[in-house]
């Protein structure tokens, strides 16, 4: 076997090679960017000031929210530059870096879906328990739960492609580095490599897609026990929470629940789920729920008041 620091550096190919392509590009993934990080610190601090929004769903939001952030963040700037300069080598110490750091937020992203999806059954199911089920001590240790799944899962996947040899060529057909453009230049036989990151991330976000599809069956069952006003609210948090499910599951179901092939399609789903839908997360949340929308309203007036004075 050879030794992979034959490679020291990759060349990204990118999205497009055209340079009007990529001005257009970079000004449209930069407005992304900026709202992704507007809208998702809007929520965080909304949660995180208001009064109001201090039950454990709000808390489990926040949560989401920065996990988008750093998530956005472990892509987007990188891909900005390469837009913007048009330099696309990274080196491998880089590339594995973003690996790490994109599944880890991804992933703990997976399991904090999850544990959401619980918070809801709870509510809705368990309306007398709900206080007591998830105290704050509960939750807390949920999401540290979430945490570190996402850790073990990038953890993982990491190991099982930091060692592997790399001889060449280092170009990798992508705008970013992950884990299939990676196993492409390896130069040995990765049949059980294959299997091990198809285990690691297309099983574990079947299983848990499925677990979530079953989790709101349950909850849109019971809806009929409750009145017309406990029934539209239960609703519109649901709705929401199906929305992000839909946009961050599917296409990483199709990523990564498959051989380890390569499709012309993977770049654009991998724009939708790593760029777009962090954006789309806060405007599902805040405009399909009005104790958001009213706390935001409350906390942008009460800003106002103070800068007048």
């Amino acid at each position: 076997m050879e030794p992979r620091n034959n490679v020291t550096h990759f060349v990204l190919l990118g999205l497009t090679q055209n340079p009007k392509e990529q001005k257009v590009l970079f000004v449209m993934f930069l407005l992304f960017y900026i709202l992704t990080l507007g809208g998702n610190l809007l929520i965080v601090v909304t949660i995180t000031v208001s009064k109001t929004l201090n039950s454990p769903m709000y808390f489990f939001l926040a949560s989401l929210s920065f996990m988008d952030m750093a998530y956005s963040s472990s892509i987007s700037p990188r891909l900005l530059s390469d837009l913007f300069f048009g330099e696309n080598t990274i080196s491998f110490e880089y590339c594995m870096t973003q690996l790490f750091i994109q599944h880890f937020f991804g992933g703990s992203e997976v399991f904090l879906l999850l544990v959401m999806a619980y918070d809801r059954y709870v509510a809705i199911c368990k309306p007398l328990h709900y206080l007591v089920i998830m105290r704050q001590r509960v939750c807390v240790v949920l999401l540290v739960v979430s945490w570190v799944g996402g850790f073990l899962h990038s953890v993982i996947q990491l190991g099982t492609i930091y060692g592997l040899p790399f001889c060449g060529p280092s170009v990798i057909d992508h705008f970013m580095c992950d884990m299939y453009p990676l196993l492409k230049l390896v130069c040995t036989d990765t049949y059980v490599t294959d299997l091990l990151v198809a285990a690691n991330g297309g099983l574990i976000c079947t299983i848990v897609f499925l677990l979530l599809l079953i989790s709101y069956g349950v909850i849109l069952h019971s809806l009929k026990n409750l009145s017309q006003e406990g029934r539209r609210k239960s609703l519109q948090t649901c709705g929401s929470h199906i929305t992000v499910v839909v946009c961050f599951f599917v296409p990483c179901i199709f990523m990564y629940a498959r051989p380890a092939k390569t499709f012309s399609l993977d770049k654009s789903l991998t724009v939708f789920y790593t760029i777009i839908t962090p954006m789309l997360n806060p405007l599902i949340y805040s405009l399909r729920n009005s104790e958001m929308t009213n706390a935001m309203k409350k906390l942008w007036r009460k800003k106002s008041r103070s800068n007048i004075k």
